[in-house]
């Protein structure tokens, strides 16, 4: 059975994107080869920077016949009707077949359609495939309007030793391929498929990525051993690193110890940011001045001159980043806050759109945060909300963006706040946490000035409708909403978060658009919340559905009691009592839903006790009575698991109101107050959640 080899060689790739690209390309081919009944034993998709390839093993030589049957008209149908049935499928009256349905005798047409050659379907469904190809960003490089990650210079396809003729855009087919740009020269004519990786290698070509970045791996903890030192993998370094080299040769590299003063946090930025340099550190997890760099050549000096070019790039950088550092450290942090009123958070803020009004927002609000917040400092909190964005105009932030809030922490510490350590934490913390896995601030001074600054840019966001959609999210908000839920759940922190956003969208100070109006704000960012709280917990293995089921009931916003809530309703559901129960709910909602509908009329309120004539209806009234008085109670002080137990009792008398009264009865009088029961028992249950929005 042959093989397919499918290589497109391109100018260099962005290694970003390699990864996700071998993968689409292998889905639009694969997925148009089971299409055309196609089956292979397996695939293999490989990624540099120059190409990606695809190896399909197992292939046909081609498609399998089939049979294919075609329902036509029954035999006593006009004649007409046959007629135009014959005429479609080619075939005539003594071709088809009589075969006995429920409707009568019916025409079938059965023709055997011959599969095609394999090598013939490629040409055909290749090209397509090659156009689906989906990346981020793509570009036109000629008139011929196909679109590539980046301009193709040519395609190798081999079916086994075959080539397959195509063309996609101005290339065509071929078996012809390059080596490495540098390492290997001319062509190289691929004879077989299975040749192909053999090929690559010899000319200095490691098709495979994860066997790339394996090998920079290793060599790199080889070299750190050897000089006792620790190398520790760094997994985007590793992949960015691995993208951009087809050899990898790697060496260490040093720089001067004159820069080991600087923070840590700047010696790895500018190593991994800027150069793409693994940094290594001493046996007591230290920096050391040294470096590992990633080299896409081989030379006869063992890469001397390279290395010694890395180390002048490097040397350059740092020197850089030391002059910052002296220079911001001339004047105080305090005295860059004027300076953000030149830095734009939003235009569409009018008054409030610099950064330095923001900064007074994250002040008050961290200051008022802290009466929720045990142990927290007003006013280092607020010291802290005041300062947090003023190294965004020092010149260290400027040249290495990623160090924002870090830097002013060193600032804040060497200048002015060396004795209030809170302050200094909360400033480096108050971005936190950017993501699943990032932590989140726990000193109480910290968690107000995140909460603060999170909660302004929500607020402020979606008062003038900059919210996300679909995929869209360019100011970050469905990760600051989900840094509130972490924060506010992690450290259980009892607070409203309606409360909350009103004291943000307090800040803006009439200054935000009639439309949609402060509540409607509330109202959005709310649902927000609850939206992102159902992907925390999805996250985490646990029931979306049931944050909805009480977050419609409640309309509750603290986010450690709705969780609470959310725990005991999934407990509750868990154990038969709870499960039959959800099914008593939905056929009382049912019956309520059909008999309203064409009724015409809601049934809310209480039923009339002196309308009870069954004993079950009777014991099912007192049985409801009794778990509402009680359960109002026990919802006050938080006492779900017994609020769920209460729920239970009410499984047998409900269970039993429904297998022994009739709701539609003959008595309008009865019928009405059967109805009402059953409203009740909707009502009850519905204190705790709203049961409809229950899944399974």
């Amino acid at each position: 059975m042959p093989d397919l080899l499918l290589e497109v060689l391109s100018e260099e790739i962005p290694a970003r994107m390699q990864r996700d690209g071998e993968r689409e390309l292998e889905k639009q081919v694969c997925s148009r080869l089971q299409n055309a009944r196609l089956e292979f034993k397996n695939s293999e998709h490989f990624a540099t920077p120059r190409r990606l390839a695809l190896l399909v093993r197992g292939l046909p030589a081609e498609q399998p016949d089939i049979t294919v049957e075609r329902k036509g008209p029954r035999v006593d149908a006009p004649e007409k009707a046959i007629q135009g049935f014959l005429k479609s499928t080619g075939l005539t009256l003594d071709d088809c077949e009589q075969r006995e349905t429920p409707k009568g005798p019916v025409w079938f047409a059965v023709t055997q359609e011959k599969g095609r050659p394999t090598a013939d379907l490629l040409a055909e469904l290749l090209p397509e495939a090659l156009a689906a190809v989906s990346w981020p960003k793509s570009m036109r490089w000629d008139d011929s309007g196909v679109r590539w990650v980046r301009p193709i210079r040519s395609i190798l396809c081999l079916l086994d030793d075959e080539v397959v003729p195509f063309r996609f855009g101005p290339v065509e087919s071929g078996r012809t391929t390059l080596g490495h740009r540098f390492l290997s020269s001319g062509t190289l004519s691929v004879a077989d498929a299975k040749d192909y990786e053999e090929i690559l290698e010899q000319s200095k070509v490691m098709l495979n990525f994860p066997d790339r970045a394996e090998k920079i791996a290793d060599d790199a903890s080889e070299l750190a051993k050897e000089a006792a030192l620790n190398f520790s993998s760094d997994h985007w370094l590793l992949r960015e690193n691995a993208g951009l080299v087809e050899w990898p040769v790697v060496r260490m590299g040093t720089f001067d110890e004159c820069f080991m003063d600087l923070p840590p946090e700047v010696l790895r930025s500018a190593m991994r940011k800027h150069q793409r340099y693994f940094g290594l550190v001493d046996k007591a997890n230290r920096p050391a001045p040294r470096f590992v760099m990633v080299a896409d050549i081989e030379t006869e000096d063992d890469c001397a001159v390279v290395v010694a070019g890395n180390e002048r790039v490097l040397r350059a950088r740092l020197a850089d980043a030391r002059f910052f550092w002296e220079q911001d450290r001339r004047q105080p942090l305090a005295d860059h806050v004027p300076r953000l009123e030149g830095v734009v958070f939003h235009a569409h803020l009018r008054s409030m759109s610099s950064m330095k009004r923001k900064a007074e927002r994250i002040e008050k609000l961290a200051r008022t945060f802290c009466q929720w917040i045990g142990g927290a400092d007003a006013d280092l909190a607020a010291r802290a909300g005041r300062l947090c964005k003023a190294d965004l105009v020092t010149e260290m932030v400027g040249e290495f963006p990623d160090l924002q809030g870090i830097m002013g922490s060193y600032y804040a510490e060497r200048q002015e706040e060396p004795e209030k350590p809170e302050v200094c934490l909360a400033i480096r913390q108050h971005y936190t946490p950017q993501g699943p896995r990032d932590r989140y601030p726990e000193l109480a001074v910290s968690i107000a000035v995140a909460l603060a600054d999170k909660l302004d840019t929500l607020a402020g966001l979606f008062a003038i409708d900059e919210r996300p959609t679909g995929s869209k999210d360019p100011f970050a908000l469905r990760r600051a909403a989900l840094g509130v839920i972490r924060i506010i759940t992690g450290r259980r922190l009892r607070l409203s978060l309606r409360d909350a956003l009103t004291e943000a969208l307090d800040g803006y100070e009439g200054e935000l658009p009639e439309q949609p109006g402060p509540e409607a704000t509330k109202d959005a960012l709310l649902a927000f919340f609850a939206d992102r709280l159902k992907v925390h917990l999805r996250d985490q293995g646990e029931r979306h559905d049931l944050v909805s089921a009480v977050f419609a009931v409640s309309g509750e916003d603290d986010l450690v009691r709705l969780l609470a809530r959310v725990d005991a309703l999934a407990r509750f559901l868990g154990e038969p009592d709870g499960a039959n129960l959800l099914t008593a709910y939905r056929r009382a909602a049912n019956i309520l839903r059909i008999e309203e509908k064409k009724d015409g009329q809601p049934y809310k309120g209480i039923a009339d006790k002196s309308l009870l004539v069954e004993e079950q209806e009777r014991r099912l009234h007192s049985c409801i009575s009794n778990a509402n008085a009680t359960a109002g109670v026990m919802l006050e002080n938080e006492h779900f698991e017994d609020v769920m137990r209460i729920m239970a009792s009410l499984r047998e008398p409900v269970d039993a109101f429904f297998d022994n009264v009739t709701v539609n009865c003959e008595d309008p009088a009865l019928r009405r107050n059967r109805l009402l029961m059953l409203s009740q028992i909707r009502s009850t249950l519905d204190r705790v959640a709203d049961f409809s929005k229950i899944e399974g």
